[in-house]
This record gives C-alpha cells, sequence and structure tokens, in this order.
C-alpha cells in the first residue's frame, strides 16, 4: 500500500536495528481516515474468503482490525493480554514472548465468542518474529476454528516470522515489508 510505505518513511523513526516507531500515525496519535483504507484494503483482499469474524489482540491491532470488520460486516473479537476480573474461567489462554516489551503475556479470549462455525482473519499492526500470531493460530485451533489468513500493516521481514507463518500452511498479507533497517534509515522491500 503505497499511502503508508510513504507514511512510514516519512514518520517512521528507527530506534535500534529492530524497532520502528510508528506512534504519529498508527499505535499513539492515529489516522483514522489512514486506517479506514488500510480496512478496505484488507477487507478487498480477503472478501472471498467467506470472513465470519475478524481477530485482534490489544492494543496496536484493534484500529485496523475494527475498520476491517466494519468494512466486511462482521464481528471483532479482541484476544486480551493477562486476566482480567471481568473475564470467567470459560477462556482458551496460551502465553506468549512479546518481542517489542521483552517479557511474557498470558493471551486469552473467552469461549463464548469463538468457536468451530468461525472462519477468522487475523489483523495485526506489526509482524517481527511472529509469537503473537503463532499464539493467535494456538487458540483458534483450540477453539476448532478457521484461519482464513493474517493481515499485517508492516513486516519486518529481516525478523522471521512469516516463515514460522508460512510453515504453519497459513496466508500472511502485508501491506508493507520491511528488509531491514541501516544507519537509522529504513529499507523496504519491493
Amino acid at each position: 500500500m503505497q499511502e503508508l510505505k510513504e507514511r512510514i518513511l516519512e514518520e517512521g523513526r528507527v530506534i535500534n536495528d529492530e524497532i520502528l516507531k510508528v506512534d504519529s500515525f498508527i499505535n499513539h496519535q492515529v489516522d483514522s481516515e489512514l486506517m479506514s483504507r488500510i480496512g478496505q484494503e484488507f477487507a478487498n483482499h480477503f472478501k472471498d474468503k467467506g470472513i465470519t469474524k475478524v481477530v485482534t489482540v490489544e492494543t496496536g491491532g484493534i484500529v485496523p482490525a475494527v475498520f476491517t470488520a466494519l468494512t466486511l460486516k462482521v464481528p471483532l473479537v479482541m484476544f486480551k493480554k493477562g486476566n482480567s476480573k471481568t473475564l470467567s474461567d470459560e477462556l482458551y489462554q496460551i502465553n506468549v514472548k512479546s518481542f517489542t516489551k521483552g517479557t511474557e503475556y498470558n493471551l486469552v479470549v473467552s469461549k463464548k465468542y469463538i468457536n468451530e462455525k468461525d472462519n477468522m482473519l487475523f489483523i495485526d499492526d506489526f509482524l517481527a518474529h511472529g509469537e503473537t500470531a503463532l499464539g493467535v493460530i494456538e487458540i483458534i485451533n483450540m477453539a476448532k476454528s478457521n484461519l482464513a489468513g493474517i493481515g499485517i500493516l508492516i513486516e519486518k521481514s529481516f525478523q522471521g516470522g512469516r516463515e514460522k507463518i508460512q510453515d504453519k500452511g497459513y496466508e500472511v498479507d502485508s501491506l508493507v515489508r520491511i528488509e531491514r533497517f541501516v544507519n537509522g534509515q529504513i529499507e523496504l522491500e519491493e
């Protein structure tokens, strides 16, 4: 998606050899018009997959997932990071390592919101090492649901997440793929 590429190159800040900060338009301050177009892009790409629900993990993937679900006219299910006093015992859960935060967390979702009849689309802001996506895949498999595909705003290709996901047989549609960071500069894949 050309518009997203341009915004990343103009406003993205390389923090180190592995981390890109895009908080001015994706995950702190959000450009809602851009997110609407991103949702339309994902909905168009996956429109023939019979999606019944869009899923995401709080917090970075929420906004693009909302616009994708809205465009597809299906519910959005948010997987939570950590247990909540409002969640019941009827949960699917798995332990996931967060690359960005360098910690582990419990990924949970209520069993009443996903089931064997669902055909899901997972939307997230970043794909790095693939640990979050693999956790989502595992929970979807626990529920005997189907994962029709994965939509990613920004993939850091040099961190290997795509290969882990594709090795399990899942389609990954990344709007922008970053080849590497060199001397504080972003090099995109063509």
